[in-house]
C-alpha cells in the first residue's frame, strides 16, 4: 500500500540515479498535470462523458470512454490511492482509442466526489489514508459487481465478449477481488504495482483470483520487489496450480507507482512496456 515515506524514498532514490528531474518531481507534476502519453497508433474516433453509477451504497462519479461506433470490450479502471484525476481519464482515453469501453471510477465516492488528492499526485499521502481505509472487501466488491454490471448495459460493450479489469497501487487488489465478485464475466486482470495482492488471510486478494478463470498480468516494482522479493513466487507459485495463465514480471529500474503519467516517478519506456503488456493481455483475453 501506499505511504508517504515510500514515495519520499522514491524519489531520492530515483532522482539520484538520474532516472528522473526535479522538473518532473515539480513543476511538471504540480497540483496533478499529467504529462502527454504517447499517441495510439491508428487510434479510433472515441466519445467520452463523466457519469453517475448507482451502487447499493450511493451514487459514483465515474469517466466513461468508448469506440465512436460499434461495441467493444468492456474494461473497469481501479485508480491509485490519488484517485479519478486527468492521467485517468487519459489513460483510459487512450484505452478506448486501442478499441475498449473505458470505465474509470471514483472508488472514494461514498466520501466525496472527484478529485480528492488536491494537488494530484504530489499530495501528501497520510491526507489520503482516511479515503483508503474507508473500503474493505465487503465495499470492493459490492462496487465491482455495480461498475460491472453497468458496463454491461452501455449499447456500446460487447456483450458476447468478456471484461477486463486493471488496478494500480491500491487498485492492484481490487481488481483482484472484482475478479472474484464478477467470476462470470472477468476474462482479465492486470495489477500494475498493486500493494496488499499477497497477505496470509484466507481472503487474500491472490487467493480470491485464483479461483476465477481470469488471465493475468502483474506488473511489479522493482522496489517493491526488494522489499518483498518472494511475493512474485508465491503469485507464481498460485496460479500455477490454478491453470490461470499469468505473466508476472518485476520491472528493472521501475519504483512503485511507475505507470501513471503524473506520477512521482513516473518511467515513461517502463510504463510503455507495461501498457504493451496490458494490450497483448486484451487482446488474447476479450478477443
Amino acid at each position: 500500500m501506499c505511504d508517504q515515506d515510500h514515495f519520499e524514498g522514491d524519489q531520492r532514490e530515483f532522482e539520484a540515479q538520474g532516472l528522473v528531474t526535479r522538473r518532473q518531481f515539480g513543476v511538471l507534476l504540480g497540483a496533478g498535470m499529467a504529462m502527454m502519453l504517447p499517441q495510439v497508433v491508428n487510434a479510433v474516433a472515441v466519445t467520452e462523458s463523466d457519469v453517475a453509477v448507482m451502487t447499493p451504497d450511493g451514487t459514483a462519479d465515474a469517466y466513461f470512454v468508448h469506440p465512436a461506433t460499434g461495441t467493444a470490450p468492456g474494461v473497469l479502471v481501479w485508480p491509485d490511492i490519488f484517485g479519478l484525476r486527468p492521467a485517468f481519464r487519459q489513460m483510459g482515453k487512450r484505452l478506448a482509442e486501442s478499441g475498449y469501453s473505458v470505465l474509470v471510477v471514483n472508488q472514494f465516492y461514498r466520501i466525496k466526489k472527484a478529485p480528492m488528492a488536491e494537488q494530484g499526485s504530489a499530495t501528501a499521502i497520510p491526507s489520503l489514508m482516511p479515503l483508503a481505509q474507508s473500503l474493505n472487501e465487503m465495499t470492493q466488491m459490492t462496487d465491482a459487481r455495480a461498475f460491472v454490471a453497468w458496463l454491461d448495459r452501455q449499447a456500446s460493450v460487447a456483450k458476447n465478449k468478456k471484461v477486463g479489469t486493471q488496478g494500480y497501487c491500491m487498485g492492484g487488489p481490487i481488481a483482484f477481488r472484482t475478479a472474484a465478485a464478477v467470476s462470470d464475466r472477468i476474462g482479465a486482470v492486470a495489477s500494475f504495482h498493486g500493494g496488499g495482492l499477497v497477505t496470509d488471510m484466507p481472503n487474500s486478494p491472490h487467493l480470491q483470483a485464483s479461483r476465477t478463470r481470469a488471465q493475468l498480468l502483474i506488473a511489479v516494482a522493482a522496489n517493491d520487489d526488494m522489499r518483498s522479493p518472494n511475493e512474485k513466487n508465491v503469485l507464481k507459485e498460485t496460479f500455477a496450480k490454478s491453470n490461470q495463465p499469468a505473466e508476472i514480471e518485476v520491472y528493472t529500474g521501475a519504483a512503485h507507482g511507475w505507470c501513471p503519467p503524473d506520477s512521482q516517478v513516473y518511467n515513461e519506456p517502463q510504463a510503455e512496456k507495461a501498457w504493451a503488456r496490458l494490450l497483448a493481455l486484451y487482446g488474447k483475453a476479450l478477443a
